[in-house]
């Protein structure tokens, strides 16, 4: 059974609710998972009301726009969540497929291509219940199913480890930002008399905070501190040089990450004309919806002094020193940026996108050259450890992407595989 989800003349954004019934937009779908940040809820009346959209587990859930070949297998954990506006829905044929053996089969690279190749539309692809339903399969014995879904689930789940671990130490790295360059935790601290949160007071770290604010255009920042418009202290689009017709490095809008820095995918290309960016830059995507879904990347991804490009659709910030490199990624991951960027928006409705200069007005609280250096020192080797994972993450989709046509062909047997 394969069914869109609600139109919104079924379901509106008033309808959402603060406690409810999770419903699965397109920025929910992750790897084939499912990603409950951000996601929305509805009341468990309007649940039922569609209650032919509730989700079993078992489900495999697609964008119908956009990024159409992800999708989600949903667990048991997301059994009666709701497949919201702009989603689809497979349902499998119960004793005939084994649901983790379709949700890796369908994102077999050859079955995403085919699947992008045959959508419609040409500025955005879209799915319908006729694409979906043509989409080749193959359907080994059910034995056979669960014993390579065994193989390469094993695989899915050290990805979606070290993707959960990711996450873990970027939020690390954007509490420290929010808490000491936009809260001022410490310098509060210190002047209420407190211990400063998560640092020892007779460390140096806390002893380079200040204990008192002074007034700026900003309102109240640390003393010692200077307002600053964003380019005096962050390069805007810097000036990055490739030669036409050199193969190099290309990230596509598609890869540019929602959550997270690390790219999905970066192909190899001949240069023609784009965004130029080197390691330690990052990337912000200037257009409607790519902005408001989050798309950011940190670019860590190339060789020494090499350069890489992508679409003429990105922001590049590059932070000058002493601010160390991953500033300018975690600014652009804040709240305030983003809001600041989003509604500085021009343009028509559906082609709306941030003009470089809107930066100009956007002010920072700009700290003494050690706390910079000291945030750096903090915050580089959580982004270390984020890049060494990505690159495993990588290195194990290649794996289990490797061994499905071999386990689908027999080439290789799932009862001679040496994980087991």
């Amino acid at each position: 059974n394969i069914q869109t989800g609600p139109f919104g003349s079924q379901l509106h954004a008033s309808d959402y609710v603060p406690i409810g019934v999770p419903s699965i937009m397109p920025t929910n779908i992750g790897e084939n998972r499912i990603v409950e940040d951000g996601i929305v809820r509805i009341t468990e009346d309007d649940a039922n009301r569609l209650g032919q959209h509730r989700l079993r587990a078992g489900d495999i859930v697609y964008s119908r726009r956009g990024d159409v070949e992800k999708r989600a297998l949903i667990r048991e954990r997301e059994e009666g969540w709701l497949c919201g506006t702009g989603c689809l829905k497979v349902r499998l044929g119960s004793g005939v497929v084994d649901p983790l053996f379709a949700s890796l089969f369908l994102g077999h690279p050859a079955i995403r291509e085919w699947i992008v190749r045959h959508a419609v539309g040409a500025t955005m692809p879209n799915l319908n219940t006729s694409i979906m339903s043509a989409v080749p399969f193959a359907l080994p014995p059910l034995a056979e199913q669960k014993a390579i879904a065994a193989v390469l689930g094993a695989l899915d789940d050290k990805i979606e480890l070290n993707r959960r671990i990711n996450a873990t130490l970027e939020a690390m790295a954007r509490a420290l930002f929010q808490s000491w360059f936009v809260d001022f935790d410490p310098v509060r601290a210190k002047l209420d008399g407190r211990p400063p949160a998560n640092l020892d007071p007779a460390t140096a770290t806390a002893a380079i905070f200040p204990d008192s604010f002074q007034d700026s255009p900003l309102g109240p920042i640390p003393r010692g501190w200077l307002a600053k418009p964003l380019p005096e202290v962050v390069e805007v689009n810097p000036r990055r040089t490739l030669k036409a017709g050199t193969i190099a490095p290309y990230l596509d809008m598609k890869n540019l990450p929602t959550q997270g820095h690390s790219a999905d995918e970066v192909i190899h290309r001949e240069f023609t004309s784009g965004t130029k960016f080197q390691n330690g830059d990052t990337l912000l995507a200037r257009i409607t919806p790519c902005l408001e879904n989050g798309k950011t990347g940190y670019v860590d991804f190339l060789d020494n002094d090499q350069v890489g490009w992508g679409s003429t659709e990105y922001i590049i910030f590059a932070p000058k020193p002493p601010l160390p490199p991953q500033f300018g990624y975690l600014l652009a991951r804040s709240d305030a940026l983003r809001t600041h960027a989003i509604h500085n928006m021009t343009g028509t409705s559906g082609r709306q996108r941030v003009p470089s200069d809107c930066f100009n007005s956007f002010l920072l609280a700009v700290p003494p050259s050690d706390i910079a250096v000291r945030f750096g020192e903090l915050t580089g080797p959580l982004m270390t450890k984020i890049k060494a994972n990505s690159e495993q993450i990588r290195t194990l989709a290649t794996l289990r992407d490797t061994l499905l046509p071999k386990l689908l062909s027999g080439e290789l047997s799932t009862y001679n595989h040496p994980s087991q």
